[in-house]
C-alpha cells in the first residue's frame, strides 16, 4: 500500500502537466508597436500594446528605451478596438 501512494502521486502530477501543456492558450491581441524598455545590464521589459508610434513613445517618456514595429502584428483581429480618433471612418461620396 505504501508503494502505491508515491507511484500514484507521480502519475497524477504527470497527468496534470500533460493536460496543462495541451490546453488551448489564450488569444493574445497584438498591436502594431512595441515599447522595449531599458533596464540596464539586467535587461528590460517589452510591451506590444500600442496602436501608434506616438503612444509608444509617450509610454517610454522618462523610462528610457525605444519603440519598434511589432513583427507579430498581422493586422486587425477580432476584439481589437482602436482608440478614439484611430477608428476607420466611413467613406463619404
Amino acid at each position: 500500500m505504501r508503494a502505491i501512494l508515491p507511484i500514484l502521486t507521480v502519475v497524477v502530477i504527470t497527468l496534470i502537466e500533460v493536460l496543462a501543456s495541451t490546453a488551448p492558450g489564450h488569444a493574445e491581441i497584438t498591436y502594431p508597436w512595441c515599447a522595449q524598455y531599458g533596464g540596464g545590464p539586467r535587461g528590460g521589459g517589452r510591451n506590444c500594446g500600442f496602436w501608434t508610434y506616438h503612444q509608444c513613445m509617450a509610454a517610454l517618456s522618462g523610462n528610457g528605451g525605444y519603440c519598434i514595429a511589432n513583427a507579430m502584428y498581422a493586422g486587425p483581429q477580432p476584439g481589437m478596438v482602436p482608440p478614439p480618433g484611430l477608428a476607420p471612418r466611413p467613406h463619404r461620396y
